[in-house]
């Protein structure tokens, strides 16, 4: 994949930090971590309950090792500022499914989750895929329906116990010139 840059604005000042967009490296793990149990714990808090949330951070150890073992079983597309990895997607390139998107709760709704969605359907049309696929949270899920995606339906997933909703969505892979 070939890195990309982007401003947070672009009317913002010249100190504002540059977001680059690349493929998942090792040294990313750690910071994985962190996204998913701060995008989950604080970005989820005005849809699931604090219950909810902490058996979904809980879903997945908050250690470096098992992100990087994800990193073999996904294509994972990483947005850095600074060197240090502030949102993230896993991509099921074969089965074009979106595994999973999380973007650090204060950079939040600044077009990082979008930019890599963006990098993600690219992937899939360069790897004929027609559709794009994800069981989206509720906190993604609005947004993701604003953006063209089509509603397949409510799902209901048990993590550590606790059931949490989510919606299944679908999207036709229109290329784009940039």
């Amino acid at each position: 994949m070939e890195t990309m840059t982007t401003k947070e604005a672009p009317s913002a000042p010249a100190q504002s930090p540059r977001i680059i967009y690349r493929q998942a490296m090792a040294r990313d793990g750690a910071d994985q971590a962190e996204v998913f149990h701060h995008a989950v714990m604080q970005g989820a808090a005005a849809h699931y309950s604090v219950k909810q949330r902490e058996a979904w951070a809980n879903s997945l150890p908050r250690e470096s090792s098992v992100w990087v073992a994800r990193q073999a079983l996904y294509t994972t597309l990483v947005a850095a500022c600074d060197g240090r990895c502030v949102g993230f997607l896993e991509l099921n390139v074969p089965d074009a499914h979106i595994e999973t998107l999380y973007v650090w709760p204060s950079l939040a709704r600044r077009g990082i989750g979008t930019t890599l969605l963006v990098h993600a359907n690219r992937l899939l049309l360069e790897n004929g895929c027609e559709k794009a696929t994800i069981e989206a949270s509720l906190t993604l899920a609005d947004g993701l329906l604003r953006r063209g995606w089509q509603d397949r339906g409510e799902q209901w997933v048990t993590r550590n116990g606790e059931q949490l909703q989510r919606q299944r969505l679908e999207k036709r892979l229109v290329a784009v010139e940039t």
